[in-house]
């Protein structure tokens, strides 16, 4: 099931949205795409657990053996901040499939969501929402020695707001080979369902669960304030 577009005008200009989208395809097709060693670019920028726990910057051993120490070794990039890059890995992808996939979803639902928060709120929901993703894939892989990359979890987050705001508008889907409008509750109650799918490689379940369950949570306590927003 793969949505199209959803039944759900706004009365604003996403600004927010599109410079999320653009600021995304700018770095992965301008900055991340244009590196010379892909792999050494993303261990020097992206969010990684190991580091988090450990609060240093992993070192060659660390990365290339796979195993989280206490950081006693010198580190591959010592200027590294392990907590801001929690920031600059939202922005960071792993493919061209995984970037437009997230930005597409985020074109669909992020308008809906953004008019009901207002623009600052919608910025700090956002990258809450992707702060709280990466929390979650910390605490559930502490050792993990591998980049976490992508707009997913905050993406998720948004994903969530709109499921307690909108539950009832239609997300016309693309199921099979037929065009079906699938009420938004059930698509995105699908959606989170099919994250624990942990079988399939390379995907952060945990964190698109994490940023899932964030901005359900956010939108739920501020509910009637934020639609009283788009209603007005």
């Amino acid at each position: 099931m793969f949505p199209i577009r959803d039944v759900n005008p706004t009365r604003i200009k996403p600004v927010v949205t599109v410079g999320f989208i653009l600021a995304s395809l700018f770095v992965y097709f301008f900055v991340q795409a244009q590196s010379t060693d892909e792999v050494s670019f993303l261990y020097e920028r992206a969010v990684i657990s190991c580091e988090v726990t450990t609060g240093s910057p992993l070192s060659f051993d660390e990365a290339f053996q796979n195993v989280c120490r206490s950081g006693s070794e010198a580190p591959m990039f010592p200027d590294k901040n392990p907590f801001l890059a929690a920031v600059t890995s939202m922005f960071l992808h792993g493919s061209v499939f995984h970037v437009l996939s997230n930005m597409w979803f985020l074109w669909i639902f992020g308008n809906n969501v953004e008019e009901a928060f207002g623009r600052v709120r919608y910025v700090a929901m956002y990258l809450a929402s992707g702060i709280a993703a990466t929390v979650t894939f910390v605490v559930m892989n502490p050792d993990s020695t591998i980049p976490l990359v992508g707009a997913s979890g905050a993406i998720a987050g948004v994903l969530g707001a709109y499921a307690v705001l909108f539950p009832t508008h239609r997300v016309q889907s693309l199921v099979g080979y037929w065009l079906l409008p699938v009420p938004a509750a059930i698509f995105l109650g699908i959606w989170f369902i099919l994250q624990f799918n942990v079988g399939v490689p390379n995907v952060a379940w945990e964190a698109h669960v994490g940023g899932f369950v964030f901005g359900f949570a956010l939108a739920l306590f501020s509910r009637r304030s934020l639609l009283r927003r788009v209603a007005a």
